[in-house]
Order: C-alpha cells, then structure tokens, then sequence
C-alpha cells in the first residue's frame, strides 16, 4: 500500500476509473448524482493547482470549515496532495471556535461552505492576523465580498479556483503529480481540534501513516470491498468520518451522503441500497426507536407478534452466543456442559426464531434496502439493548473504539465472528493493554485504564508539548482515559471515562454511564445524565421522550394545560420514579450505591453545541453550570 492519502487516491482513480467514488442528491426530485473516481480525481488535481497558484506550499496551514457535502473530499484530497494541512471543523463551530482554532493554526487560507461562513469568518478577522484569503463552495452575497475585501481578505468562489487551476495545470502539468509523490508517511494530515468535552478543544496533529495504518486490516474486518455503497451521516470533519472516507476510497467504494434524519435517511435506504452505514449509537438509537414507534401505533394483533418474536428471537441468540462463543469470557471453560444444559432449549427456540425472521424480523431488514450488510458503529458506546435488538433482528451492526487522538479506530467487532458487547481485537499495528492506578498491566478480566501504541497515535497536540507528554509515556502509550477490560481473547471492553468517574461521599466510585444507557431503555427517557460528584446519593438529569409521555398522558386519563404542568403532576413524576427503579436495580444487575435516588425532568432535550459535542456526546464539564439549580435542588 502507498504511504500516503494522496498516492492511494491516485492509485484507486487509475484502478477504477469509471466507478462512482461519490454520490450526493443536487437534482429537485431528490435523486442521487454519482461521480465517478475520474471525475472526482479530475477536480482534486485542478483544486489542487488552484491552490498552488494561490501560493500554498507544503506545511501551509489551511482551514476546512464545512458541512458534509462532495467539495469537502475535493478539498480535503486537494489540500493533502500538496503536501499541505488541512485545519476542519463543521458550520456549527461558534465565531469564537473559529477564533481559537483557525487562529492558533495560523490559517492564511481558509475553504468554507457558504456565505453565511464567510460572514462569520471574516467577521473574526482581529482574531486571525494571518487570514488573508476565503473560498466558499457556495455563492457569496456581493455585500460580504465587499466587507471582506475592506478587511484585506480575498473572497474566491470554489468554481472559480478550479478554473483557474486547470488553466495553472495546463501550464505546470507535473507540479501536483510531483508533490504527491513527495509526500512521506509522517507527514502531517490534519491537525482536529477535539469538539472539547472536557474544557478548551487540543489541536490534534494526525499524520498519514495514523490513517494508512486502519486501511491495513479494517476493509477486511468489515468486510468492504470494491463495488459497496456505503451511506455516511456522520459530521464530515471529525475524525471517524474522515477514516470512513479514507477507507471507502482505498477499496474502490462508493461515498453517499445523507443526513442522520430517520425520515431522510430512510428515503435514502430506499434510493441507495447501500451496503454499510458508519454512524454514532444516537443514529441507530433512532432507528431503534422509530421501529419500536411504528409498532406500537400499529398495536393489535402486530404489535403482540412483533414483542413476542423479539423476546424468542432474544432468548435464542443469548443461547445461541454461548454455545458458538459471542459472547465475552475472562476463563477458558468447556462448551460440553453449556451444550447439555442448552441445545433442548436452542432447538426448540430455533425454528420460533426463523418464524419470527420471515414474519417479523424480514420486513424490518426491508427498510434498509435489500443489500444491507452492516451498521458501524462508533464515536461513543453502543447501548446493549440496541446491540441486541439489530442482532434479533438479523441486522448486523458491529462497534468499533476509538479517539479522535488514534485517527480514530483501534478496534473494531469483526464482521464475520462479532462478539457482542465488545469492540473486538486491536487492529493490525496496534497493541492494547489495560494498567491500573499505578501503571501495571492488568490480568484479563480486570477493569483498568485503557492504553493504546502503534501506527495509530498521534504526533501530539499542536503546540502544547507538556499535554503530549502527559498523553503519551516515553514507551509510546498513550492514555486515552477510557475504562476497559480485556477478554481471555483478548477483545476490549469499554466500561466508561476516567474524567466520567463520579466519587460519592461514602468513597464508592460509580460510571455513569452504563446506569445512563439503562435508564435510556425506557421508551419515556429520551436522554439522561446521572450526577452526584461528592454527593450522598446519585441523582439523574432526565429528558422524557415527549410523544410516548404525551401518549402515557392521554391513555391514563392525565389532565394538564401544557407539556410543562404535565411534568409536574404526581402522575408522571410516579411513571418515571417506577421506569427508573425498575431499570437500575439490583435485579439487574446495578449495586445499591448505584441506584437513582431522585431525578429532574428537563422539558428541553440536550443540543449539540449546548449540552452535546458534534458527536452527540454528554459534554458533562457543562451541566454543572446549565443545571446548577436543578442540581442543588435534587441535593436539598
């Protein structure tokens, strides 16, 4: 395999020229338009050109900042090829995220999307000194090239830059071939500003080889090959996006874009027929939830079917787990036994289950197109209760791990053998190990520390030294914060985040986490955070799933004015009080110290950029501030 991005491209656009590398819906009707890898090559070597006339030499520091659309792979393989940076982030970034990150990457040019970017960019301009040129995908209002130009910042539209790259191409025809094949495996990709979960966001300084090294193993792993379609919801700039593209393209595959809205995404199911879809848990949570919806509206004689075949098609994959081992084990042990106690049991099961596939389980498989292989999960951890419920239902969805500090992945379940409620082994050119407190090896089945080594680490973070050197020890592990365990095969799994840990008075540590993806099972608890940091007793922040509260509210005969009073009745204070007992109990399987002893209904749900990052994840350093009274009320 070439040792850079770049030289891949090139090599895949000569190999398949004539297959579709993008898909994208511009036409009125909504259909998708394709271009083929010679096509999109094409564009990449002009936008490269355009570039170099501009002056970009290898090592310049350019700004990404757009939303998922087909110019940003055009951009980004652009910057790459000539040897250049790219600095992404996505349209929600406030004016002061571009300030911080565009402005300690020294950005003198900056690729961004629409005038609306190009208003708030140049709007920084005190901020960014450097900053002396924008291009924006899309048409710029005259008035903000004008304010621009005031500012000294030269406003260029992306068509433009490709006009005038092929002319600069015509007239230097082998600078860009020259410059991708200059490029060295340690060269700097990117430098990602983390979305910050955990305070001010870190440059992090991802090479080529971090990226080349996931295309080594994972396209087997998952099983891609050249031909798949692959649907991406993902935001376009972080770094499992980024991977998922990279990897698309080194097997010759197909990049469609869609949005991760059940009613668009499932349209596009339906138009693509894809093989695959990457996506974070809270993209097959809405998945799980709109299945689960469409039934219960049904009811009837359905919706009885459809439980009933999901609780047998439960019980015979729990069965069938252990006895052709997919499910986690710390010990060597036997099967002789398992198969005597459980075959009676699988077969009878069996037979119910295919009944539920044809009856059932088929018609659910149908919503995501007849080609469907697998869901990929990542960028935060997958609730069991959707793992089990895509396994019932015969759609494989398989979990990956990873930061965005390891370009992201270091492992991911394997397609052909998945063992649930692991994220598989290592990939190739990756170790890990889990230490505990004070930096030992832990045995198998002990919770500690996740450390990772090998091709996948980052150089560091971006002129912050002392933080490189507490991340990564002088052997090359870096700490990634995450809480794991390893299997006696050795497959990784995840129990939660340090920074997570929350320590109650009496000493005992407790991740929120699992409680958290519990509580979720309900279908009246739409998103919830366990709190209670030096507290007595944990506490839960709860965001109620308003249509099901609503329904629950209408069928038990609740009088209320507005969904704001209806939260306060006794009624639904009980119905969430018994939903939560009931989940976080020790029946199943939580410790006493664990349990929720009060909680807060939040009538607003969480936002990115507020309460989420990008990905969807609790920015938790946040809720201390938003939820300050609420808090301390819950404390009183």
């Amino acid at each position: 395999m070439r040792d850079t991005l770049p030289k891949i491209f090139k090599e895949i656009a000569e190999t398949y020229p004539d297959s579709p590398a993008q898909g994208f819906k511009k036409t009125r009707d909504g259909n998708f338009i394709f271009l083929t890898y010679r096509e999109v090559h094409h564009i990449v070597r002009h936008f490269a050109a355009g570039l170099a006339e501009l002056g970009v030499v290898r090592g310049d520091h350019i700004g990404l900042i757009s939303d998922n659309r087909p110019e940003w792979q055009h951009a980004d393989l652009g910057i790459l090829a000539l040897g250049a940076i790219d600095v992404p982030r996505g349209c929600d970034a406030t004016t002061g995220d571009l300030r911080y990150i565009l402005g300690t990457a020294e950005c003198r040019i900056v690729v961004t999307e629409n005038n609306t970017q190009v208003e708030k960019i140049c709007g920084e301009k005190d901020g960014l000194p450097k900053l002396n040129t924008v291009i924006s995908f899309d048409p710029v209002k005259p008035e903000t090239v004008e304010k621009a130009t005031g500012l000294g910042i030269k406003i260029y539209q992306f068509e433009e830059i490709l006009t005038r790259g092929e002319t600069w191409y015509e007239q230097h025809p082998d600078y860009v071939a020259a410059e991708v094949e200059k490029g060295k495996a340690d060269d700097l990709a990117c430098i990602i500003f983390t979305s910050g979960t955990t305070g001010e966001p870190k440059g992090v300084m991802l090479e080529h080889r971090n990226f080349i090294t996931q295309l080594d193993e994972i396209p087997d792993r998952l099983n891609i090959v050249h031909g798949d379609k692959v649907i991406c919801v993902l935001p376009i700039w972080h770094a499992f996006q980024r991977a998922c593209e990279y990897i698309i393209i080194s097997t010759g595959s197909t990049l469609c874009y869609s949005k991760p809205m059940a009613s668009v995404l499932l349209k596009d199911f339906q138009l693509l027929n894809p093989q695959i879809m990457p996506a974070v848990p809270r993209v097959f949570e809405a998945l799980y939830d709109g299945i689960n919806k469409t039934m219960r509206k049904t009811g009837g004689i359905v919706y009885n079917m459809f439980t009933f075949f999901v609780t047998i098609g439960t019980l015979q994959c729990r069965i069938s787990r252990k006895l052709f081992r997919q499910k986690p084990s710390f010990h060597k042990n036997s099967l002789f036994f398992y198969w005597v106690a459980l075959v009676i049991p699988w077969l009878i099961l069996t037979p119910l289950k295919k009944l539920g596939d044809v009856l059932v389980f088929k018609k659910v498989r149908a919503k995501l197109g007849n080609n469907f292989k697998e869901g990929v999960s990542g960028g935060g951890a997958l609730p069991p209760a959707i793992d089990e419920f895509f396994w019932v239902c015969g759609i494989k969805v398989v979990e990956g791990y990873g930061l965005t500090e390891t370009a992201p992945v270091v492992a991911v379940r394997p397609f052909a053998k998945p063992v649930i409620r692991t994220v598989g082994k290592a990939i190739r050119g990756v170790e890990i190990k889990i230490v505990d407190e004070d930096g030992n090896e832990c045995p198998m089945g002990k919770k500690g520390v996740v450390m990772v080594r090998g091709g996948v680490v980052m150089r560091g973070y971006y002129n912050k030294p002392e933080l490189t050197k507490k991340a990564i020890d002088v052997n090359g592990w870096f700490n990634t914060g995450d809480i794991g365990v390893m299997t006696i095969n050795n497959e990784l799994m995840l129990r939660g985040r340090m920074k997570d840990t929350i320590v109650l008075l009496g000493g005992e540590n407790v991740e929120p986490l699992p409680i958290e993806m519990k509580m979720n099972e309900s279908r009246f608890i739409s998103q919830s955070v366990v709190v209670g940091q030096d507290e007595r007793f944990l506490s839960a922040l709860v965001v109620p799933a308003k249509d099901e509260v609503l329904i629950y509210a209408r069928e038990n005969y609740i009088k209320y004015d507005t969904y704001t009073d209806l939260l306060k009745t006794d009624a639904i204070k009980k119905l969430f009080d018994n939903e939560i007992q009931n989940l976080v109990s020790p029946k199943t399987g939580f410790k006493a110290f664990e349990r929720i002893a009060s909680f807060t209904l939040l009538e607003k749900p969480f936002e990115v950029g507020v309460e989420l990052s990008a990905k969807q994840e609790i920015m938790r350093y946040k809720l201390s501030e938003i939820y300050e009274k609420e808090i301390k009320a819950m404390y009183k």
